[in-house]
C-alpha cells in the first residue's frame, strides 16, 4: 500500500519529465532542421561561388589565348615589317650605286668648261659640288637646309647627299637622309618620299629623327590615298614612340 501511494506522488514527476524530455526533443529537431537548411544554403552557395570563380577562369584562360594569339600576329607582322624594310634599303641602295655609276661615266664623258665655279649656296653643278666637298659635315647640313627653305629641292639633296658620301660616320648623316625625305615630301613627290623615309626607319634605328619619318610616311601615304599603310604607320607611331610629339599628332588621325 506504502509502495502504491509513493508510485502516485512521484507519478506527476515522472509525467513532467517526459513532458520536458519531449519539449527539449521538439527543439533539438527544430535546430537539426535549420542547421540542414543552412548547409543545403551553404552548399548552394558554394556551389554558386564555384561557378563564378570557374567562369572566372575561364575568362581568364580565354583572354590569355586571344594576348596570345595577338602576340603572335605582332611577331609575325613586325618581322615581316623587318624583312621588307631590309628589302626596301637593299634596293635603294642597288639605285643609289646605279645612280652614282651613271653620274660618273656621264661625268668622265662631259667636255670640260672653263667656266667659274658658283659659290655655295649658288646653284649646284659638278664644280659646285666638288667645292661643297671641303665643307664640314655640320657646314653641308646648314647648306642644304637653306636650300630646303628656299624650295630648291634638288640643290639640298646635292648637299645632304654629299655630307653622306664625305662623312658616312657622322653623327649627321641621319639627318640628312631624313631631309633628303622631307625635300621629295615637300616637293609632293610622295612615292619618293616613303622610300627616303623608309631608308631612315629601317637603317636608322635609334635615331631621334625616326618618329618623325614614321609620321610623315604615313602622312605621305595619306597623301597617296594609302589608307590602310597610313593607318599602320600611324599605329606604328603611338605604340613605339607613345611619348613623343609625333604620337599625340597620330592619335588624332587614328580617332
Amino acid at each position: 500500500m506504502k509502495t502504491y501511494r509513493a508510485f502516485l506522488l512521484l507519478l506527476p514527476v515522472f509525467v513532467l519529465n517526459a513532458c520536458a524530455s519531449k519539449s527539449e526533443f521538439v527543439v533539438v529537431a527544430d535546430d537539426v532542421k535549420k542547421l540542414k537548411t543552412e548547409t543545403e544554403t551553404v552548399r548552394s552557395q558554394s556551389a554558386a561561388s564555384y561557378s563564378d570563380v570557374q567562369q572566372v577562369r575561364d575568362e581568364i584562360a580565354q583572354l590569355k589565348g586571344r594576348f596570345d594569339e595577338m602576340d603572335y600576329k605582332n611577331r609575325q607582322t613586325f618581322g615581316r615589317l623587318g624583312l621588307e624594310d631590309s628589302l626596301l634599303v637593299h634596293k635603294l641602295d642597288n639605285i643609289d650605286t646605279r645612280l652614282l655609276r651613271i653620274e660618273q661615266l656621264l661625268g668622265a664623258g662631259a667636255p670640260k668648261s672653263s667656266v667659274a665655279k658658283p659659290e655655295i649656296g649658288g646653284s649646284t653643278g659638278p664644280e659646285n659640288v666638288k667645292a661643297s666637298s671641303a665643307l664640314t659635315d655640320s657646314a653641308l647640313l646648314k647648306d642644304g637646309m637653306q636650300k630646303l627653305a628656299k624650295n630648291s629641292f634638288s640643290e639640298a639633296r646635292d648637299s645632304f647627299s654629299l655630307l653622306m658620301q664625305t662623312y658616312p660616320k657622322s653623327d649627321l648623316v641621319d639627318d640628312a637622309q631624313f631631309n633628303i625625305a622631307e625635300s621629295y615630301f615637300n616637293e609632293k613627290w610622295y612615292e619618293k618620299a616613303v622610300l627616303e623615309y623608309q631608308v631612315v626607319i629601317a637603317r636608322y634605328t635609334k635615331s631621334n629623327k625616326r618618329p618623325a619619318a614614321l609620321y610623315k610616311q604615313a602622312l605621305a601615304f595619306e597623301l597617296l590615298g594609302d589608307q590602310v599603310n597610313a593607318r599602320a604607320r600611324f599605329r606604328d607611331v603611338v605604340s613605339v614612340y607613345p611619348s613623343s610629339s609625333e604620337a599625340a599628332l597620330a592619335k588624332k588621325k587614328l580617332q
